[in-house]
C-alpha cells in the first residue's frame, strides 16, 4: 500500500475507519505520533471503559482505561515507537470494560514515516484475546462462524473491498506423507505468513482445513489484490525455505471484488470466491485468479449439463445417440473397411451439445463409464449387421481413460464380446485424445490384454493434445491415426508436407499400420493417397451418420 503517512492526513484517517470499522471484528485505531492523537472506531465504546473515541495526550488518557498493572507494559512499547525503535506494535494487556472488569486485548499496529524517516503514524487493531482462542486451535484465525458475521456486513455498506481466497496445493499430500501434527504446523506457519502480509483494512479468517479468507475494506484494485497474493506467496516461500524445504508446496488464490458481491449472503460468496480458489488451481496452481461472471456462467452450464445427463442416463439414455462415419482401406472408394462409432448427445431443450464440451464433462463426473459401456454395447451391435453385408467390416470405439482406471473395464469389454459372439478382430479401441497416456502400470496393462486376444489399439489424433512418439513407444499400437491438423498443414508449405510424409514412413518403418483423418475433398485424397496410407477417414467418403443411414449409404 505504498507510504501511508504520505497518503492520508489524520482527518482521513478518521474518516477511513468510520467506513470499515462497522464491517469488522477487531476495533482499527490510529495514533498520531507528532502530534499526540488518537483515533479507534466508535464501537470500542460499547465494550470499553474510554472515555471517547477521539482524543490527545495519547499515554495519559490510555492510563484512565488500561488495567493499572499493564499501564508500564503500554508505554514502555508507545515509547519504542515514539524513538523509532521499533516499527511493529505488537502486545497483550488488559483494558477496563464498560463492566469495570478487565479485558485482555491484543493491539498489534506498524509505524508509518514521514518524508524524513521519522515516526509518524501507528496504524492498527484491538482484538480480544478471548475471540481469538475461542475461533481456531491450529491456525490462531478466527473461522467460519466468525467470517459469516463480518461478510454479512460487508455486502451490505461496503463501498469497496475484496475477498481472497486462499488455499494451500496438495495439502491432502502434506498430511499423508507427514502426518496431521506436521499438517498442523503448515497451517499454523501459512497463517502466520498471512497475518504477517495484511495491511490496515484487512482481517484474514480460517474456513476451512487449508483454506483461509482475507478480506480487504479499502480497494477493488485487482493490482492490490495481486500485491497481497504474492507477498503471501512470499512468505510461504521465506517459510519453506526457514525450515530447510522439509517440504515444498504452494498456495493459490481467487479474488473476488466487492462489487461484485452486492446483495449476497454468505452462501452465494463463500460459493464464488470457492470459484476463484478453484480456477487458480485448475489454471495450475501456484497462483491467482481474479473472479469472472463469464467464467462463472461457463461454470453453472456445465454443473446443469452432469445433471441433465444423469437424468438422461437414468432414462435409458434418453438423448444419446451414437454416429458412425467410415473408414476407408487403401483409398479404395468401394465398400468401408470399418467405421468408428461416435457420441452425440442433445440437450432436452433440443440443443446439440459438441463432443468437445460434454465429453470432459462425461469423464470429469465418472459418468463416462455407464455411457462408454452404452455406446460398446451399440457399436457391437452395429457390427455384427454390418457384417451380414461385409464380413470382415470392423467399428472402432473411443475408451477414455477414466474408464480404464475407475472400472473393470477389461471384464466388462470381454463379457460383451462373448454375449454377442464377436471375433476380437471385429473391434479396434481407440484412446480418446482427452486421455492420460501417461504409460501407467494399469493402462499398459490393459492394452495388452487386449492385444493378446487380438483387439487392435489405435492410437488417435496423433500430433495433437497428449499424442506423441512415447505413447506409441508404451502403448505399441496397431494403428496410427494422424490428426486432420497435419492434413491442413501438408497443403500450406513444403516444410509440413514432408512431415507429413516423414511421419507415415516413421510409422510403417516400426510396423505398424496408419489411418489419415479428416480428408474433405478430392484434392486432399490424391495428395494423401500418394503417401500410402492404409487407412483414411474424413467428409470426402461420409460424414457421421445414425446406424440407419449408414446401412443406406454403404451397405447396398
Amino acid at each position: 500500500m505504498g507510504n501511508l503517512a504520505n497518503e492520508y492526513n489524520f482527518d482521513e484517517y478518521r474518516q477511513l475507519i468510520d467506513v470499515v470499522a462497522p464491517c469488522m471484528h477487531d476495533y482499527l485505531y490510529f495514533c498520531d505520533l507528532q502530534e499526540d492523537k488518537y483515533y479507534i472506531s466508535p464501537k470500542a465504546l460499547e465494550r470499553f471503559a474510554l472515555p471517547s473515541n477521539y482524543f490527545t495526550d495519547v499515554i495519559e488518557t490510555h492510563r484512565q482505561f488500561v488495567y493499572e498493572e499493564d499501564v508500564d507494559v503500554l508505554v514502555a512499547d508507545l515509547e519504542k515507537m515514539v524513538s523509532g525503535e521499533s516499527d511493529n506494535h505488537n502486545i497483550e494487556y488488559r483494558w477496563i470494560g464498560k463492566d469495570g472488569q478487565p479485558i485482555w486485548i491484543n493491539c498489534c499496529g506498524r509505524a508509518l514515516k514521514d518524508k524524513d524517516g521519522k515516526p509518524a503514524y501507528l496504524v492498527g487493531c484491538v482484538n480480544e484475546i478471548g475471540k481469538t482462542r475461542k475461533a481456531d486451535n491450529i491456525s490462531g484465525l478466527r473461522e467460519v462462524s466468525a467470517v459469516k458475521d463480518t461478510i454479512a456486513t460487508f455486502s451490505r455498506v461496503a463501498n469497496s473491498g475484496y475477498i481472497l481466497h486462499l488455499g494451500i496445493d496438495d495439502f491432502k499430500a502434506i498430511n499423508e506423507r507427514f502426518g496431521h501434527e506436521y499438517g498442523n504446523f503448515i497451517l499454523k506457519g501459512v497463517a502466520e505468513c498471512i497475518v504477517d502480509a495484511l495491511n490496515i483494512g484487512e482481517e484474514v479468517y480460517h474456513v476451512s482445513a487449508d483454506e483461509f479468507m482475507v478480506i480487504s475494506y479499502l480497494t477493488d484494485d485487482e493490482i492490490d489484490g495481486k500485491e497481497l497474493y504474492e507477498r503471501i506467496r512470499r512468505n510461504v516461500d521465506a517459510f519453506i525455505e526457514k525450515n530447510h524445504y522439509q517440504t515444498f508446496f504452494t498456495i493459490s488464490g481467487g479474488v473476488l471484488s466487492c462489487k461484485k458481491m452486492t446483495g449476497l449472503e454468505y452462501e452465494e460468496l463463500l460459493m464464488l470466491s470457492q470459484f476463484a480458489l478453484s480456477q487458480a488451481k485448475l489454471l495450475g496452481k501456484n497462483q491467482v485468479y481474479f473472479f469472472e461472471e463469464a467464467d462463472y456462467e461457463k461454470f453453472l452450464r456445465s454443473r446443469s449439463i452432469i445433471s441433465t445427463i444423469r437424468e438422461s442416463i437414468a432414462s435409458d439414455f434418453e438423448g444419446f445417440e451414437v454416429y458412425f462415419q467410415p473408414i476407408m482401406k487403401d483409398g479404395d472408394s468401394g465398400k468401408p473397411h470399418g467405421a468408428e462409432a461416435l457420441l452425440r448427445y442433445t440437450l432436452p431443450s433440443g440443443e446439440r451439445l459438441s463432443p468437445v464440451e460434454f465429453i470432459p464433462l462425461l469423464e470429469e463426473s465418472g459418468l463416462i463409464i455407464p455411457v462408454g459401456k452404452w455406446v460398446l454395447q451399440n457399436a457391437m451391435n452395429f457390427c455384427l449387421c454390418v457384417q451380414e453385408v461385409i464380413p470382415n467390416f470392423a467399428v472402432s470405439v473411443n475408451v477414455s481413460y477414466v474408464q480404464v482406471i475407475k472400472s473393470p473395464f477389461i471384464v466388462e469389454f470381454f463379457r460383451l464380446l462373448n454375449e454377442h459372439k464377436m471375433s476380437p478382430a471385429s473391434i479396434m479401441i481407440e484412446l480418446t485424445e482427452s486421455g492420460e497416456l501417461d504409460g501407467s502400470l494399469q493402462i499398459q496393462k490393459v492394452w495388452d490384454n487386449l492385444k493378446q486376444y487380438g483387439v487392435s489399439i489405435a492410437l488417435d489424433d496423433f500430433g495433437t493434445g497428449y499424442s506423441n512418439l512415447m505413447n506409441i513407444s508404451d502403448m505399441t499400437p496397431n494403428v496410427v491415426k494422424l490428426d486432420r491438423g497435419f492434413t491442413i498443414k501438408a497443403f500450406k508449405n513444403e516444410f509440413e508436407r514432408k512431415l507429413m510424409a516423414s511421419v507415415i514412413q516413421l510409422v510403417h518403418g516400426l510396423g505398424l499400420k496408419i489411418c489419415v483423418e479428416g480428408v474433405e475433398t478430392e484434392e486432399e485424397l490424391n495428395y494423401i493417397r500418394a503417401l500410402g496410407p492404409d487407412y483414411i477417414q474424413g467428409f470426402y467418403y461420409g460424414r457421421p451418420c445414425p446406424a440407419e443411414e449408414f446401412f443406406e449409404l454403404f451397405c447396398k
